[in-house]
């Protein structure tokens, strides 16, 4: 479902920026999995509403230690490594959000900067970007492991708008989670949420200037009406 907001926009759209996780690829699942297993193996159960924190758009670091308490660097090292590996255990399950390929290669065709401003760390967002063929079509990626705070904080998408040489009037973000959208309105991006049912209310309630549920039958001259650029 569409929800647009009134827009004031007078900027030229110049630059499409996307989360990762929730908006390229349905990896949610998959973290899921990751998630409870390795706090399983630590004794640590944890409910499914308790695991709804790791779908905000958090650092890894701050996942730790938000279930684990203070961690010293070499624990969060060792337990994040923990983590990811038990999360490639269950990637064949992880595919792109639907219409976002085509959707992508639409924005890509017209010469539309894009870029990537993701929590995941470098080398999982590479890994996933490659195993979708998509690592050609963006011009910067930015991970959560180039910046010191994590979304809500806008850092990782002022990192991102300098990479691409890309005033944030000119840009428009894509995410799927409330912090995500608070980064990118606290950055100065206009934003669009990715969400189900569920999470349309919570995203428009977080900033959002528009929700979608997925990228099928997007077209750009649909995108430009929808964020008013």
């Amino acid at each position: 479902m569409l929800v647009p907001k009134q827009s004031q926009h007078s900027s030229t759209l110049q630059a499409v920026v996307f989360d990762m996780d929730g908006v390229i690829v349905d990896s949610h699942p998959a973290h899921r999995f990751a998630w409870r297993e390795f706090l399983g193996a630590l004794g640590k159960d944890v409910s499914d509403s308790e695991l709804d924190f790791i779908m905000d758009g958090r650092k890894r670091e701050e996942i730790l230690i938000h279930f684990l308490g203070p961690l010293s660097q070499a624990e969060l090292k060792e337990y994040g490594k923990m983590k990811n590996d038990l999360f490639w255990q269950a990637a064949s399950e992880v595919a792109p959000i639907p219409g976002v390929l085509e959707f992508i290669e639409c924005i890509y065709a017209a010469g539309i900067t894009l870029a990537v401003a993701t929590s995941a760390s470098t080398s999982r967002a590479k890994s996933i970007l490659s195993r979708m063929g998509l690592e050609t079509r963006f011009t910067a990626v930015v991970t959560g492991d180039e910046v010191r705070e994590g979304k809500p904080h806008p850092a990782i998408y002022q990192l991102a708008c300098q990479r691409i040489n890309c005033l944030p009037e000119s840009a428009v973000a894509v995410e799927d989670a409330a912090s995500g959208i608070r980064a990118a309105k606290s950055a100065g991006l206009t934003c669009v949420g990715i969400g189900g049912r569920q999470s349309e209310n919570l995203l428009a309630a977080a900033g959002a200037d528009a929700v979608l549920p997925d990228f099928v039958d997007m077209t750009l001259s649909r995108f430009h009406s929808l964020v008013g650029m």
